[in-house]
C-alpha cells in the first residue's frame, strides 16, 4: 500500500473494457460548494397529562415556556398529535394460509420526507400517525430466532394494526441497513415484504464466544476471537444508530421495535459507541424497543445442541457454566440499556414476541410537538439541558426529551468519533462526493487458483487541505476498503490505512494541477465481488466513496481466446523506495511487491486510471498472457505449449489506423505451469497531434489459431 504524489493526469475518465475502471460522480460535474447554515430546529416530543393521566388537549405555543440550558427560547411550531380519537382497531387480516399479493422488495436509504399526503390533500402525511419501525438484525439472530421474529411480526399485523399505525420494516445484513418497506399502512405490502425475507440470512454470525464455555473445536491455537467481537458489537451498535438517523429526518415521535438474539457488550471496549448509539436516538426522537427473539430460554449449564461441548477444565470447576451463564445476562443488559437510556422497554424471557411490539403501539397516544430554533448555534458537541413547562396548568405532568448533544465540526472530533464517521460512511448505499474518487481494478493470474488484484485509487490534489507540520506542508488522508462476495455476502478481504504526506515546496505548490494515487492489493479467487472504497480528508473532514462490482474470470476455462490479464496503461515507472510513505509498512509492502507484476525492476509501473496521456511522453502498454497446459493422462505432467505467442498495439482515429507497434514474440515460461508470458510496448507518440485516439491490443496463437481483442479509448494532450 503507497502513495504516489504529483502525477501529472486529468481528471476525466475513459472506461476501459477490459478491467474495472470507474469515479463516484461524472468528470464533468460541477465543483462542490459548502453552505454554511446557523440556525438549528430543535424539535421535542412532549405528552401532557392532568394529575389522573388522562392527555390535556387544545394547547397552543404560548402555553409552553421552552428554556435550553436556562436561556429562554421561542417556540415556532406547535402542532398536536391526537392518536387516541382517530386509533381504531382493524380488521383482522386474511388467514395466513391464504395467498396474499407479493410485492417487490425495493430496498432504500431513506424515508419518505413530510410532504402533504397525496391521498389527502388536506392533511399531512405523518399527521396523528403512529410510527413504528421493525427492525430485523439478520446477523445477530439464528434462522428459528429470525423465523420467531417475523411471525411476530406478522401476527402484529394480521390482527393488532389500528388505523393510525403507519409500519416500516429495516433490515441489517451484510454491513448495511436498508428500508425494505417505507412507512404504509397497506398490510398486503408489509405481509408480502415479510414473507418474502429468507429466513437463514446473516446465519446468525454476529459473534463468537471465546471463553471457558466454548466449544472444543479441535483447531490449532491462535489469535481469539475478542478483536472480531468487538469490531462486530460496533457495526451492530453503528447499524442501530444509522437507523436512528434515517428516522430522525421526521419529526414525530418514532419507535423502533429492535428484533436480535441479544447483543453483548465486550468490557469497554464498545461503551462509546453505545453512548453515540443512544445519543443519536435521542436527538432523533427515537425510542428502542428491543425483543430477545430467542423467547423463554431453559438453557442447559453448559449450552444447548447449538454448539459443540466445552474442552477446557472449567467443565469440571464451574467456570463454564457460569461463563455461559453470565454471556446469556449480559447480551440481555446491552438490550435493556438501550431500551431504559432512550424511553422504551425491552422484552425478555417471552413467547409471544408480538407483545413487544403491542407495547410500543401503546406507548405513543396523545402529544405535542413543540419546535424552536436554539439561540446557541456553537457545534461544540456539548450536552444542552431542555426544561419544558407550562405556563398556566402547573399540576399537569409533562413527560420529553430532557436535553440533547449538539452537533460537532470536525475540528473538535475525538478519535471515537472520527472513526464512528467512517462507520456511518461505509453503511451509507449512496455514494458520498465530497472528495473526487476514480478507480482502476485489475487482476493477474498467480496460479491455477488465485489472482492478484491490484487496486489504484486517484484523487485530485485540488480537493485536499494542506497543514503545515513541522515546518513542511502535510496532507493527511484515511482510506478504508471492504471487498464482499456477491454470492456468499460475506466481507473476503479489507484494508484500514490512515497516510501523511509530506509534501516538499515545490510539490506542495503543485498538488493544485496534479492528483494524488494510493494503490493497494487482494489475492482473491475467480468470482463476482463488489467493492466499496473510502477516502477522508484529515484536515477538513470531507469525504468520498465509491462502490461497484467486479468479476474475475476464471482464465483456466477460457476455450474461444488466448487468456489475457487486465491491460495496463503508463505513462510512468517509479522507484519502489519512492512509493514507501512509511518505514514500519515496508515488510509489509515488500510482500506485496513479491507477487506484484506491476513491479519489475526495483520499478513500478503507475496505471493512468484515467487514460490521459502527454503527447510528449511515452505510453508504456503492459499485460500477460497464460499459454494453457496440454492434458496428458498424468494431469500433473501437464505443461504449456512451448510455441511462442504474438502481440501488437495499435491506435485509431475516426476508424483509421494511425500508429501500430512491430509484432512482439513471446515464449511461454517453462518454469511457470500457467506458461506466463509478460508483454510491455513502449509507444513513442511525439508525432502524433493531441486528441482522442482507440488503443487496441492483438494477441495471436498460431499454435491454436486463436486470438485475443482489448480496446479503450485514450486522450492525448498537449
Amino acid at each position: 500500500m503507497r502513495i504516489l504524489p504529483g502525477i501529472l493526469s486529468l481528471t476525466f475518465l475513459a472506461h476501459a473494457g477490459a478491467q474495472q475502471v470507474g469515479q463516484n460522480k461524472p468528470a464533468d460535474a460541477s465543483e462542490n460548494y459548502t453552505l454554511s447554515v446557523k440556525v438549528q430546529l430543535v424539535v421535542e416530543a412532549v405528552v401532557v397529562t392532568d394529575k389522573d393521566g388522562k392527555p390535556i388537549q387544545g394547547l397552543t405555543a404560548k402555553d409552553f415556556a421552552v428554556t435550553e440550558d436556562g436561556v429562554p427560547q421561542t417556540v415556532r411550531i406547535c402542532e398536536h398529535q391526537d392518536l387516541a380519537e382517530e386509533a381504531k382497531p382493524l380488521p383482522v387480516s386474511k388467514p395466513a394460509d391464504e395467498n396474499i399479493k407479493l410485492y417487490k422488495a425495493l430496498t432504500r436509504t431513506q424515508f419518505t420526507p413530510e410532504t402533504t399526503d397525496p391521498e389527502n390533500t388536506s392533511k399531512e402525511r405523518y399527521k396523528n400517525r403512529r410510527l413504528l419501525a421493525l427492525y430485523f438484525d439478520m446477523s445477530a439472530m439464528n434462522p428459528p430466532d429470525q423465523l420467531r421474529a417475523l411471525s411476530a411480526a406478522q401476527q402484529f399485523i394480521r390482527t393488532q394494526m389500528t388505523t393510525v399505525d403507519l409500519v416500516s420494516i429495516l433490515r441489517y445484513q451484510g454491513g448495511a441497513v436498508d428500508i425494505l418497506q417505507d412507512f404504509t399502512a397497506d398490510r398486503d405490502k408489509l405481509l408480502s415484504i415479510l414473507e418474502t425475507m429468507i429466513v437463514g440470512e446473516g446465519q446468525g454470525s454476529a459473534e463468537t464466544i471465546d471463553d471457558a464455555s466454548s466449544a472444543d473445536t479441535g483447531a490449532a491455537f491462535g489469535q481469539d476471537d475478542s478483536e472480531f467481537n468487538v469490531f462486530n458489537t460496533d457495526r451492530q451498535l453503528s447499524a442501530l444508530e444509522t437507523a436512528a438517523k434515517m428516522l430522525g429526518q421526521l419529526n414525530e415521535k418514532k419507535s423502533l421495535i429492535y428484533f436480535a438474539s441479544g447483543l453483548r457488550l465486550n468490557g469497554i471496549d464498545n461503551q462509546a459507541q453505545l453512548h453515540a448509539t443512544v445519543d443519536s436516538a435521542i436527538k432523533a426522537g427515537v425510542s428502542f424497543w428491543p425483543i430477545d427473539a430467542r423467547g423463554l430460554v431453559a438453557q442447559a449449564p453448559l449450552g444447548d445442541a447449538t454448539q459443540g461441548s466445552p474442552g477446557n477444565q472449567g467443565i469440571y470447576t464451574g467456570a463454564a457454566a457460569l461463563a455461559n451463564t453470565t454471556n446469556f445476562q449480559q447480551s440481555q443488559d446491552t438490550l435493556y440499556a438501550l431500551a431504559g437510556d432512550t424511553g422504551g422497554k425491552a422484552l425478555f424471557d417471552n413467547n409471544d414476541l408480538d407483545h413487544g411490539i403491542v407495547l410500543a403501539q401503546d406507548a405513543i397516544s396523545d402529544y405535542y410537538l413543540i419546535g424552536y430554533y436554539a439561540t446557541n448555534t456553537a457545534k461544540n458537541g456539548h450536552f444542552r439541558r431542555v426544561k419544558v413547562a407550562l405556563t398556566q396548568n402547573l399540576d399537569a405532568k409533562l413527560n420529553y426529551r430532557e436535553g440533547y448533544y449538539a452537533d460537532k465540526e470536525f475540528s473538535r472530533f475525538t478519535t471515537v468519533d472520527k472513526e464512528r464517521q467512517l462507520e456511518d460512511a461505509l453503511m451509507l448505499e449512496d455514494p458520498i462526493t465530497e472528495l473526487s474518487i476514480a478507480m482502476e481494478i485489475d487482476h493477474f493470474q498467480l496460479n491455477r487458483a488465485e489472482y492478484f488484484v491490484p487496486i489504484i485509487v486517484k484523487i485530485p490534489g485540488r480537493e485536499l487541505a494542506l497543514a503545515k507540520r513541522g515546518g513542511a506542508e502535510h496532507t493527511l488522508i484515511d482510506f478504508v476498503g471492504e471487498i464482499k462476495d456477491l454470492v456468499g455476502g460475506s466481507t473476503v478481504s479489507n484494508v484500514r490505512d490512515n497516510v501523511n504526506i509530506k509534501l516538499s515546496d515545490a510539490t506542495a505548490a503543485e498538488l493544485a494541477h496534479r492528483p494524488i494515487e494510493y494503490d493497494t492489493g487482494f489475492t482473491l479467487l475467480p468470482g463476482k465481488y463488489m467493492i466499496k472504497f473510502l477516502a477522508r480528508d484529515d484536515e477538513t473532514g470531507r469525504i468520498g466513496t465509491y462502490e461497484t462490482t467486479f468479476t474475475i474470470p476464471n482464465l483456466n476455462k477460457e476455450d474461444k481466446r488466448v487468456p489475457i490479464s487486465s491491460v495496463v496503461l503508463s505513462s510512468q515507472r517509479a522507484d519502489v523506495s519512492q512509493t514507501l510513505f512509511d518505514a514500519a509498512k515496508a515488510k509489509e509492502r515488500q510482500k506485496e511487491d513479491a507477487v506484484n507484476p506491476l513491479v519489475q525492476d526495483g520499478k513500478k509501473l503507475i496505471p493512468s486510471v484515467n487514460r490521459v496521456f502527454s503527447s510528449g511522453r511515452e505510453i508504456y502498454v503492459y499485460f500477460q498472457a497464460y499459454k494453457q497446459a496440454s492434458a496428458p493422462a498424468d494431469a500433473a505432467a501437464a505443461k504449456p505449449q512451448s510455441q511462442p505467442l504474438f502481440a501488437f498495439v495499435s491506435l485509431y482515429q475516426g476508424g483509421n489506423k494511425v500508429f501500430e507497434t512491430p509484432p512482439a514474440a513471446m515464449a511461454p515460461n517453462a518454469a511457470n505451469r500457467l506458461g506466463t508470458m509478460p508483454l510491455t510496448f513502449n509507444l513513442g507518440i511525439k508525432g502524433l497531434p493531441p486528441g482522442q485516439y482507440d488503443c487496441q491490443v492483438t494477441v495471436l496463437d498460431p499454435a491454436t489459431a486463436k486470438t485475443n481483442f482489448w480496446r479503450a479509448p485514450i486522450l492525448l494532450v498537449p
